[in-house]
């Protein structure tokens, strides 16, 4: 199959169903405490990941030292 047909059939495609609407009611209020709680949430886990990233970087630099110095 050619990239035009691909594009064509995803083209034509007709979506039948209906959007589920989402059962939670939000009155207009925002508790800035849950919006602090998430950005720290978030912020944890990036500094989870940047430590994971920079030890696995460390560890194949210290690898590469021991088997370069024999």
């Amino acid at each position: 199959m050619s990239a035009e047909k691909i594009i064509y059939e995803d083209q034509n495609q007709i979506v039948l169903e209906t959007p589920m609407l989402s059962k939670v009611r939000f009155n207009g209020r925002v508790n800035i405490n849950h919006l602090i709680a998430r950005a720290r949430k978030v912020k944890e886990k990036e500094t989870i990941t940047n430590l994971i990233f920079v030890g696995l970087t460390l560890s194949l630099i210290f690898i590469v030292g021991i088997i370069l110095s024999f």
